[in-house]
């Protein structure tokens, strides 16, 4: 079985406003729809193995949630830590707008933590749940230490927090520098904005830094991509690739275009997402990101991944929390 290590935060939702006339609901949110995207659309000879930590307070009930995925590793535990866990306290203001607010203390991962445990794993998915995952300083050394497909979710690197927790939409500092420690990265139409008023010259310069796949996600019109020349999917033999160059330049891929072939350029495209009546945004972005990521490991090219990552993103607008995500995803819950 291949491992597909799995990097981000547990966080425990208050959402208010989702349903006007609802009352506040409290469920696991953050890297727990993530973990529902990975275990509804990974496949079959891979397994998910978190690299996640938890907060004590709530450590039996993560526990609790991770124990119900099909596609966790056997022996697969959260590292549980002697601190609060995360907590979200959301308020939304419309559909796609919303208002967040953060407490806890769950450290940061550091190099010397996360090294042994990559050393066995064939990809990361790394979700940037709180933005306190990791420092540019550990995101460089494990792109050099790691040598398989590294997929990151950046959003919350864009989300500065006021003293009182609240979270605001800033510019990504060192944004070049974060960027060339991954292979694809996910970013949405807002984030976007933050890096340039140039959307296309912006992702030149994402490619140029190393980035294969750059992916804007727009909410119901579903997703733009922009793909590095011959680049569409991870396929081949990861494994014997290599490195970064500390400069972050352009690392060799198996599958890429394979030899002998005609250089290509950048393409780009828009992949519409299907109609839905969304019931609750919450969490889409995540299962969307986890759903292209083990779409790619599977094989697919980038365009056939997007329209499936489109779909069961489309499909969790209709689902309320994490818990039961996944056999949702797959069909075998139905919603009332």
């Amino acid at each position: 079985m291949k491992k597909l290590g799995v990097i981000g935060s547990m966080v425990w939702d208050e959402i208010h406003g989702r349903d006007p006339a609802a009352p506040p609901v409290e469920e696991w949110g953050g890297i727990a729809y993530a973990l529902g995207g990975i275990d509804a659309s990974l496949p079959d000879d891979w397994e998910l193995v978190p690299l996640i930590k938890v907060g004590r307070d709530l450590a039996p009930e993560a526990a609790e949630l991770l124990r119900s995925l099909h596609r966790a590793a056997p022996g697969a535990r959260f590292i549980e830590v002697p601190v609060p866990n995360n907590r979200v306290v959301l308020h939304y203001e419309a559909a796609d707008r919303r208002c967040e607010r953060m407490s806890g203390g769950v450290p940061a991962w550091t190099w010397p933590e996360l090294g042994p445990m990559v050393q066995d794993l064939d990809a990361l998915y790394v979700n940037f749940i709180s933005g306190f995952e990791m420092c540019l300083g550990t995101a460089q050394a494990l792109r050099q230490g790691f040598r398989g497909p590294i997929y990151a979710d950046v959003h919350s690197l864009f989300l500065g927090m006021q003293q009182d927790g609240i979270r605001v939409l800033r510019p990504l500092p060192d944004a070049a520098d974060w960027f060339a420690c991954f292979d694809a990265v996910q970013v949405n139409e807002d984030e976007m904005r933050q890096l340039s008023p140039d959307p296309l010259g912006m992702a030149a310069h994402v490619l140029g830094a190393g980035v294969s796949l750059l992916v804007v996600t727009l909410g119901p019109r579903g997703a733009a991509y922009v793909a590095a020349s011959g680049f569409d999917g991870w396929v081949g033999d990861w494994s014997g690739r290599e490195q970064a160059g500390a400069d972050g330049s352009r690392r060799e891929q198996a599958g890429a275009g394979g030899s002998g072939s005609a250089p290509a350029l950048p393409r780009t495209a828009l992949v519409p997402a299907p109609r839905t009546d969304a019931l609750d945004p919450t969490g889409c972005g995540d299962v969307f990101g986890a759903v292209l990521c083990s779409r790619l490991l599977s094989g697919d090219g980038v365009e056939p991944a997007l329209r499936e990552a489109n779909r069961l993103a489309a499909r969790n607008a209709a689902f309320r929390g994490a818990g039961g995500l996944s056999r949702f995803l797959r069909g075998e819950l139905v919603t009332a």
